[in-house]
Parts: structure tokens; sequence; C-alpha cells
């Protein structure tokens, strides 16, 4: 790192000047930082990926491309937003585009994307960390991923490029540290999914085929995939901190995430002496991961698998493995192959996130103070606003669902939170699907009739429901806004497609076949989730079968 800077972080004026420069049009332009090397070297090792025979690249996102900066904005083929879905499928970078006819650079993006190759600047690594996996404590790392380093955008930000499957680090743990090419596709496809969604999320750049087969559950095509985050700092890694009985680092630690995650923080305790900073730290991160799940629990969103590595400090979605959407409303749904005792089932998941919270704060406690008592008082009041963070967040959430307005910063009126309780247990009832019927309630607030949408009419034509229905509208009628309005809020809230979990199936299994049309319809639909268009009733069928879907992991 040069020494004109006072730390790990590079001034972002220099950055842009550096990225203002004009490059060959076939050729990726790497701005890499590597800040993460600032932190003690117990935290990261060295990796030496593997070599793969013929990488290929399959997905390539030349619109996150182009937001990183690794595309000149003439070379980044983004889809007109006001296409339809075949002029969308037929823009979007997983099918053939002019870019791609570039040979020269698809074979750069190939030996980059694979780790056959590293880019100036990288000195890639793998992250050490610990934690709780199904209740159960674990030294960790990463066992299939490295970390190419921390690209620095056009507009100064920083974010972690790192590859997911491309061999064997000191973490994998008897691993062979590879990756089948279902599973990297599958986060491909449900990460910009989530991101069509406005939810906090890694993404995914680019997947490369590695020319190689690899066992799982038989024979399999051997894939890296490319992921985008803000960091890959998670929960985890301050409890390998901790693990290490080394207050020094753990304080190196929490300050790089401070200043990398959290820079007001500084200016507040400079402004306020008497506040603590990693007590603030705490405070921020709560807050984002109440955001967080509250979006995931307003679209039906189960991550399978919310163990203490698979939370990310900066309130990330991150590690897409049993992840899958719910189809029938059931609290209890689970879909992992094993989550046996549904540990991360569906309703569960609001207090897993207050569980792995109080693990964040345990590993805090040393940075708030040295009396211990006073520490776990601290950690505990702001523990303690969990909760009703949460059903703030997610009350209001489901009151966007059903377009009704409350005054800014105002607590939502009890009767509100019933309304949406009521319709819940409706759902439950009459095993009503649970993204169609927010659709059904939207489209009819519109003065459109959604009566031939699977999985509702059951739920739409009981008595249960009329009475239901007859308050929602009285208490439609009673706020000052227009039902245009109300259908506006709802149509910002309730996605008409989202990835079923029988599509994702299909299209994989297509995909793995080397027909990627299936894939690719499907990503274009998904892109614009809120954008009811004539060809998406395919998307929206739920199988008869639905609550059996079992997912595994990957690895």
């Amino acid at each position: 790192m040069s020494s004109k800077h006072s730390g790990p972080f590079e001034d972002s004026t220099s950055v842009r000047m550096k990225i203002s420069a004009r490059m060959k049009p076939t050729t990726l332009h790497w701005n890499l930082s590597r800040s993460y090397r600032s932190l003690p070297e117990a935290f990261f090792s060295d990796a030496q990926p593997a070599h793969f025979p013929r990488p290929q690249v399959l997905l390539f996102n030349q619109p996150l491309a182009h937001e990183l900066g690794l595309l000149p904005p003439e070379d980044a083929t983004a889809p007109d937003a006001s296409a339809g879905a075949d002029a969308r499928a037929a823009a979007h970078p997983a099918t053939p585009t002019a870019w791609q006819d570039d040979s020269t650079l698809m074979a750069e993006a190939a030996s980059y994307f694979s780790g056959n190759r590293f880019p100036e600047g990288s000195q890639p690594l793998s992250q050490a960390y610990a934690g709780h996996q199904f209740g159960h404590f674990a030294m960790l790392g990463d066992g299939r991923a490295t970390l190419i380093g921390e690209q620095i955008t056009p507009d100064g930000q920083r974010i972690d490029i790192q590859l997911k499957g491309n061999g064997q680090t000191p973490y994998s743990r008897q691993g062979d540290g590879k990756a089948a090419l279902g599973p990297m596709l599958r986060e491909y496809l449900i990460s910009e999914a989530m991101h069509a969604l406005h939810i906090p999320t890694t993404r995914s750049l680019a997947v490369v085929t590695t020319g190689d087969r690899i066992h799982r559950r038989g024979l399999k095509t051997g894939a890296v995939l490319t992921r985008t985050a803000q960091s890959h700092i998670r929960v985890a890694t301050f409890q390998y901190a901790a693990a290490l009985r080394d207050v020094a680092a753990l304080k190196a630690l929490a300050d790089y995430t401070i200043e990398r995650h959290f820079p007001d923080i500084r200016t507040e305790t400079a402004a306020n002496p008497q506040l603590n900073p990693y007590r603030l730290m705490l405070r921020r991160v709560i807050a984002r991961q109440v955001a967080l799940v509250a979006q995931w629990q307003s679209v039906g969103f189960i991550h399978g698998v919310m163990n203490t590595d698979n939370m990310a400090i900066a309130g990330e979605t991150i590690d897409y493995g049993p992840c899958a959407f719910m189809d029938t409303y059931d609290p209890d749904t689970v879909f992992s192959s094993i989550d046996h005792q549904g540990r991360y089932r569906y309703s569960n998941q609001p207090p897993i996130a207050h569980w792995n919270l109080t693990r964040l704060a345990e590993t805090l406690l040393p940075l708030f103070s040295d009396d211990q008592d006073k520490a776990v008082d601290m950690a505990k009041e702001e523990l303690n606003a969990f909760a009703s963070q949460f059903e703030a967040c997610y009350t209001r959430h489901m009151c966007q669902k059903l377009g009704l307005f409350a005054p800014q910063d105002a607590e939502v009126p009890a009767s509100d939170q019933l309304l949406a309780v009521d319709l819940l247990q409706l759902m439950l009832n009459h095993e009503a699907d649970y993204t169609n019927t927010f659709v059904r309630l939207t489209l009819a607030v519109d003065g459109l009739d959604g009566h031939d949408l699977d999985g509702t009419e059951p739920l739409f034509s009981s008595e249960a429901f009329s009475t239901w229905k007859t308050r929602w509208h009285a208490r439609l009628d009673e706020q000052a806004q227009s039902r245009q309005e109300a259908a506006a809020r709802m149509k910002s809230a309730n996605p008409f497609v989202i990835p079923r979990n029988a599509l994702v199936e299909a299209a994989l299994e297509a995909a793995e076949a080397r027909d990627m049309k299936p894939f690719n319809a499907l990503l274009s639909i998904l892109q614009r989730p809120f954008a009811p268009e004539s060809n998406i009733r395919a998307y929206q069928k739920v199988p008869k079968d639905s609550r059996e879907y079992m997912t595994y992991c990957g690895t």
C-alpha cells in the first residue's frame, strides 16, 4: 500500500482519478485495493487456487461489471427498462451479445473468473472465521473461496470480488474446494432476483465452467462463481477474533469494520467522546439485520442456513445454498435437507437473527468496558431493542403490502397490525399461496381480477375472507390516500413473480444439459418482479407437491 495513504483505505478522489483514464475496449479494468490485508495475518491465508483446463464464461453480468468499473460504459449492455421480456432476454448478458463476440475479452474473463490468472494489484487470500453451525461452534474459514481484492468503483465504493469454487484453501477441511455448476447458477439466479426485489444482497458477476468434472452425488460439471459484496466480514469473523483471545486483534477488526462500513461512527464519537464506538457498531449491525430479515419475511424468503458465518456485518444476504421462496403459506416451512429440527424455518428467522447478534455482542464485550458487568449491561440494552425494532419494521412492510398508509415515523396502529395478522391466519387455514394472495389483492385494488391465480381461490371464496375484506376496505376508505395511491403502494411491495422452486429447478436442470434458454428466460422475468406482464402466468403457477420440495447446500 502506498505510504501516502494514512490507513488501509485509499482516498476516494485519487481512486476516481485513476478510473477516469481511458482503457482498451477489450480489457477488463481492474482497480484493486487490498485493505483486508491491513488486519493481523491470523485473519487470512494466502490462496493458491487450482488451475482449470478449459475455463469458459457461461454468464457475465455486464450491467454489474459496468457499475464496478470493470467495463467502460460503451461496453456495458444494460437491458432497456421499458422493453418487453423478449427484448430483455436478448439483451441480458447470459445470452450472446456483441461483447461476447470479443474472443480476446472472453478469454481474459474466463482466465480471471476461474482463478487461473489474477489481475494486477491482487494478492488473493482466503478469510478465516469461526462460528456456530446449527448451534455448534466450529473453527471455519473460506474452504472454497478466494478474495481477489476490493474493486474501487467509479463512484468510490469499495466492493469485494471473490471467487467461489476455485479450489482448496488452508480452510478446506478435507474438501476439494470446488463447486458444481448447479449451485453456482442457483446463487447467480437467486442473488440477482433478490437485488431486483430491492433486498440487500451479495451479487453475482460471473459463472465460469471449469472444464472438469467433480463428485457431488455423481459426476457434475465444475464451475466457479464470482461474487461481489460490500465485504465478507461476518459475525463469525468476530467470533474467530474472540477465539484468538487477542483483544488487540479484535479491536483491529472492529476498527477496520467501522472505517469500512460505519464511518459516521467516528464523526459521532468525535462530537461526543463519551460514546463507545463499538457499542454504536453493534447498534448499526442490529439495525441492518432487522431491516434485512423483515424484508425476507415480507416476500416469503427462507435462507435455509442462518449460521453465524452466513450473517454479513454489512447487512447483505449472503450464501445462497439451501435457500428457497415459500409457495403455500406456512410459518413452519423448511426446505433445507440438512435442517432436520426446523431450526431455520421461516417463522424462526427473526429469533435466529437475534441469537446470532447475541453471539456478536459477546465477542465485543472486551471493547465495551473493562468492567464485565457493565459491558454485559451495555450489550443487553442494545439486544433488547431487537424485538420492538423488528416488529415495527416488519409491520410497516406488511402494511405496505396491504396499501395502508401511516404517518411517517409514527407507530403503526394495533388495528392495522391485527389486519395483517388475521390475513396470514386465513392464508394458513386455506393453504393459500403467499405471493399470489398479495398479487390478487393488488389487482383487486386496481380494479382487476385475479381469480385464475394459483393457490388463491379457496381463500378468496371463503366467508371468513369476505368478512376480512370488508374490514380491509373500510380501512382503505378511512385513509386520506386514494385507492389508486393504495394500489401503487401495493405494487411497490408485492412482487408478481418470485424464483419459484419448481421453475428454478427446471432452469438448472436444463442448464446442466447445456440448454440456457429456460435459465435466461426466468432470469429476465425475475429482473422486473413488480411489473405485471402478459406472459407471467406460467411463472405464477404453484406445483401440487410444492411442500415436498427439498434443497441442498451444494458442498
